[in-house]
C-alpha cells in the first residue's frame, strides 16, 4: 500500500509556523481540539511538533499569567525538534505501524523535507485491521 492512501495533506491539517506567537499558537490548537501541532518554517519545512505540555511547561517557567505575556515568545522558543521525527514518502506501512506506536500522527515530508502532510495512528491501525481482515 502507498503512504498517499493515508495522507492527510498539509491544506487539510492545522498547523503552525515558528514566528506565531505562544497565544497565536494556543488558538489555533484549542479551536482545532488538538493536544500536539506541527510546525512549519517560512519555506515549508518541517521543524518539530509543539504539544500542550510544551505550552504549559513554558507558561509555568516563565511565570506567565496573562495572555499578553504570551505574545512576547514565538513558537520556535518551545517547539519540540526530537519528538514526532517525520518520514519520507516511501516509508513502508511497517514502519508506520512502529512510528504510531509512540506518537498520534507521523508527520510526513518530501524529497526537499517540505512537510505535505500527517499520518494519523486512527489510519494506520484502520488500514492493518482491514488488511488482516480481508487476508486469506
Amino acid at each position: 500500500m502507498n503512504l498517499f492512501y493515508l495522507l492527510k495533506p498539509k491544506t487539510t491539517v492545522a498547523y503552525l509556523n515558528k514566528a506565531h506567537t505562544i497565544r497565536q499558537g494556543l488558538e489555533k490548537m484549542k479551536a482545532h481540539g488538538y493536544s500536539a501541532i506541527p510546525v512549519i518554517d517560512d519555506n515549508g519545512e518541517y521543524i518539530g511538533t509543539v504539544s500542550e505540555g510544551d505550552f504549559l511547561w513554558h507558561m509555568l517557567e516563565s511565570d506567565m499569567s496573562d495572555q499578553r505575556a504570551l505574545e512576547k515568545y514565538c513558537i520556535i522558543d518551545i517547539v519540540n525538534e526530537e519528538r514526532n521525527r517525520p518520514v519520507r514518502t516511501n516509508v513502508t506501512m511497517d514502519e508506520l505501524l512502529l512510528r504510531v506506536m509512540d506518537q498520534n500522527f507521523v508527520p510526513v515530508i518530501d524529497d526537499r523535507n517540505i512537510f505535505i502532510g500527517i499520518v494519523t495512528r486512527k489510519d494506520v491501525i484502520r488500514y492493518f485491521y482491514n488488511k488482516d481482515r480481508i487476508a486469506p
